[in-house]
């Protein structure tokens, strides 16, 4: 089937896969006292490589490990591997001397599963030999010890080999490293200034350099400006039509205002392709209709779709928040950019939401184009987008802040429920988190979270939580 304009202006940009290290062991005293037993645990090791193999990562198989000199080998070769995340599978009893150079020399987030045989041993049945095939649990204390006597963080999942609520967990653990692995290499496009006066929005640009190994791109709205420049009315015409197969047109949308912010959505795919970006935070306030207000104002449309194919990129020089928005859509939750809007105190509602870009996954139906003659709090005209966020489950994620500058991932879940909604060319929606919504507030803003984050579908605060474990950065729940 040949790709459409549609296929080809929402198609997600590949990422790069997490890269998984896998190494399993027991203690080969056993092999020849037991003869039986190897195979059997290889067995166990070979179908849990075909697990991880079947998931969306690059799995680097270290092998089998029998005593202390494999265990340095494979902490070798996986050294050299840069991994994301090394998952240590423990088939029977080991001794921490084997795998802890490989926790410590790789320098990735490890995690220790033990998954027995089956859910439980045949008493009468077993030997010594068949109950060591069940003692993987064995270790797991004394390897959680010494993790923590090294100043490693300790990690691990307990279960049984064809458990599926247990690979769900070690799943979770993936979709951390797809999030870490996202992290580490992203390039951040940072364009124009602060909003005035928002002093939580400041980001220090060594920050996530220093805690993720990301990129920023500083950029100026002249980069945008020649680009745009560039852009044919032919090429601003078919990104209107495409932009009406996507969103319904409101009919307060003035023709020349919508045909400004194609050409805008136009010159930044080409921005954001020049630069390789993964996300792009911008403002500029400008003055009395100038070029480079009106270029401020016409972004909405284009960052909605850039957003939509998984670029976040989002106003007021957010670059923190936009981190949060690419965390959420790398694991398939869409992302919003949040704030609180009002408290329904009546209802037990949260209302928030936010002018501008928006991930077109979150809407539950078409969403709007409505025209703008004011932005609030903001300079310029134009269109902007309005979505209705899909009823049920979500799960907001911010970027916190502390005095040290050590950042946070906060996360409260809760549900996105029916009622009136405020039509002013914002995404809206309002959570219920069951409680005095109020109270709500207080807690949530006491955690440093910061005016901004992303609102994402489902409950993912475990996955969120799992992440900010691989990064080495706090968790805050709310």
């Amino acid at each position: 089937m040949t790709p459409t304009l549609r296929d080809d202006l929402l198609r997600t940009r590949p990422r790069r896969k997490p890269k998984i290290g896998l190494v399993a062991g027991g203690l080969g005293t056993y092999w020849p006292q037991f003869p039986s037993l190897l195979p059997q645990l290889r067995e166990s090791a070979r179908y849990v490589s075909e697990r991880f193999a079947a998931m969306n990562a690059d799995v680097e198989d270290a092998g089998f490990i029998s005593d202390a000199i494999d265990g340095a080998v494979a902490a070798e070769k996986l050294r050299r591997a840069d991994c994301d995340l090394i998952v240590l599978f423990l088939t029977t009893y080991l001794t921490s001397s084997m795998v802890l150079p490989i926790a410590k020399r790789s320098g990735a987030p490890v995690l220790v599963i033990d998954l027995q045989p089956s859910e439980k041993m045949d008493h009468a049945a077993f030997d010594t030999g068949a109950w060591l095939a069940y003692c993987g649990q064995c270790p797991v204390p004394e390897l959680g010890n010494v993790f923590r006597r090294a100043g490693i963080e300790f990690r691990s999942v307990s279960g049984w080999l064809r458990q599926e609520s247990a690979w769900r967990r070690i799943e979770e653990w993936i979709d951390a490293a797809h999030i870490r692995a996202a992290l580490r290499h992203a390039r951040h496009g940072l364009m124009g200034h602060l909003y005035p006066g928002m002093l939580d929005v400041s980001t220090d640009l060594t920050l996530l350099p220093a805690h993720f190994g990301s990129h920023i791109e500083v950029l100026e709205f002249d980069d945008l400006r020649v680009r745009v420049d560039a852009v044919s009315d032919a090429d601003a015409r078919e990104r209107m039509r495409f932009a009406r197969e996507i969103f319904t047109i409101d009919q307060s949308v003035n023709e020349e205002d919508f045909a400004w912010g194609a050409k805008v959505s136009v010159g930044l795919d080409r921005l954001v392709e020049d630069f390789q970006l993964d996300s792009l935070a911008y403002y500029h306030r400008g003055l009395g209709g100038e070029l480079h207000e009106r270029l401020g104002a016409g972004m909405i449309l284009g960052a909605s779709l850039l957003t939509a194919r998984g670029i976040p990129t989002t106003g007021e020089y957010e670059l923190r928040t936009t981190l949060a928005q690419l965390t959420t859509q790398v694991v398939g939750a869409g992302g919003s950019f949040c704030e609180i809007q009002a408290l329904n105190f009546a209802d037990g509602v949260v209302e928030m939401g936010h002018d501008g870009p928006a991930h077109l996954a979150v809407s539950s139906k078409s969403p709007l184009l409505r025209g703008l003659g004011v932005y609030h709090g903001k300079r310029g005209w134009g269109v902007s987008v309005e979505f209705d966020v899909r009823h049920g489950p979500v799960t907001l994620l911010g970027l916190g802040q502390d005095r040290d500058g050590r950042l946070s991932f906060v996360a409260s879940e809760g549900e996105v429920v029916p009622g009136p909604l405020l039509e002013i060319g914002n995404t809206t929606s309002r959570v219920s988190f069951r409680r005095d919504p109020g109270e709500w507030v207080d807690e949530w803003s006491g955690t440093g979270v910061g005016h901004h984050w992303s609102l994402s579908l489902g409950y993912r605060a475990s996955t969120y939580r799992a992440a900010a474990s691989l990064l080495g950065i706090d968790f805050r729940s709310v």
